[in-house]
């Protein structure tokens, strides 16, 4: 080893780890029933533009695609929950850096279906059934298992 060449920065802790793969779960899993509440609950407004027979069907598809979306993002019901979805990634694209990939991707996704689970039932107050329980006990169970293939 090259005297000059600086170590390696050391490796966060486990706690550190366990709180990333947490925080990005949570962020992607917890927002995504409040965002497809607020879509669902989106009239849009009338808009001329978007209607007018003068315009082509490309510029009134394209028009209509541009409101929608101006107008959910200046609703705070879709607009905070997507925001903290989007910090999520970031965390993510972060953890990517540091750990392994294998592991963080099922980690992370596993954990975005379970609080998926949480948030619809925190959201819209929709029953955790005895079945979708079992199946979260089994991707906790899949995500110890990968962990474990990977001490070993």
């Amino acid at each position: 080893m090259d005297p000059d060449t600086p170590p390696p920065p050391p490796q966060p802790s486990i706690f550190r780890w366990i709180l990333g793969f947490l925080l990005v779960g949570a962020a992607w899993g917890l927002t995504t029933p409040f965002m497809r509440r607020a879509a669902l609950n989106y009239t849009p407004p009338s808009r001329p533009s978007i209607t007018d027979p003068r315009n082509s069907w490309a510029k009134r598809k394209i028009l209509g695609v541009f409101w929608a979306v101006v107008d959910l993002l200046q609703r705070p019901a879709y607009a905070i929950p997507l925001l903290c979805n989007v910090t999520g990634s970031v965390w993510f694209f972060l953890l990517i850096g540091k750990a392994e990939l294998s592991l963080t991707v099922p980690i992370t996704n596993s954990l975005a279906f379970l609080f998926t689970v949480l948030g619809e039932w925190w959201a819209d107050g929709k029953v955790i059934n005895r079945d979708t329980w079992i199946g979260m006990g089994f991707v906790l169970a899949g995500i110890a298992l990968c962990v474990q293939s990977k001490n070993s």
